[in-house]
């Protein structure tokens, strides 16, 4: 049985070797430095974030250096810090995005083998939850969201810098795509992204920047 209504875009992410990689990317590909976000302690990783309209935003994660083990894996595929190199010597930089659920359990119980299992984060005061696959890669190698929720306390647009930019489109190029169009239509996502058929998994953003349209990629 489809789940109807139950997802929406929350922010799509730029996943880097670096954020110091990461913020030059994101510099050269949209001209607009992206201020620093926060310490993810939890899971050992840090990021910057920028506001793109709509309660969606932008996200730079990286491993922290500097972090603690989280004594599981890393989100977003983060503690292959080879094939990570290898998406960004590729290219393949802006390499995932985020959907929002109003009940992360209700997904998972119909898809717990694309999206991973249900995290409570950060683990002394589960102020959301987040799906992770039990090896840390991404969804699909990309092609699915993560899957985040809120617990009716959704990200404050406040604490995340609007500096003008808008996000238009999102694209994803894959090798298959009927059958992902298939499974995100069967989650009736808000704001997915348009797919079409390439040689592997590749995200385009179309994004209004204040001196005009650029492409994150």
């Amino acid at each position: 049985m489809p789940l109807r209504h139950m997802l929406k875009l929350d922010h799509i992410t730029v996943i880097a070797p670096s954020l110091a990689e990461g913020v030059s990317h994101v510099r050269a590909c949209l001209g607009i430095d992206v201020p620093f976000g926060t310490h993810h302690d939890y899971m050992g990783t840090h990021n910057h974030r920028l506001q793109l309209g709509g309660s969606v935003y932008l996200e730079i994660i990286a491993r922290d250096p500097k972090g603690t083990d989280p004594g599981r894996p890393r989100w977003f595929g983060l503690d292959d810090q080879d094939q990570v190199r290898a998406d960004w010597a590729a290219g393949r930089r802006l390499r995932g995005w985020v959907a929002n659920a109003d009940d992360l359990a209700s997904v998972l119980s119909f898809h717990s083998s694309v999206f991973g299992e249900q995290v409570p984060l950060p683990p002394q005061d589960p102020a959301f939850g987040f799906s992770i696959p039990p090896d840390g890669t991404l969804p699909l190698d990309g092609a699915a969201p993560s899957i985040i929720d809120h617990r009716g306390d959704p990200t404050s647009m406040a604490d995340i810098p609007d500096l003008g930019a808008r996000l238009r489109t999102l694209t994803l190029e894959h090798p298959e795509p009927t059958a992902i169009a298939t499974l995100l239509d069967s989650l009736s996502i808000d704001r997915p992204p348009l797919i079409i058929k390439g040689p592997q998994i590749r995200y385009r953003a179309q994004i209004e920047a204040p001196d005009g349209m650029k492409e994150l990629t």
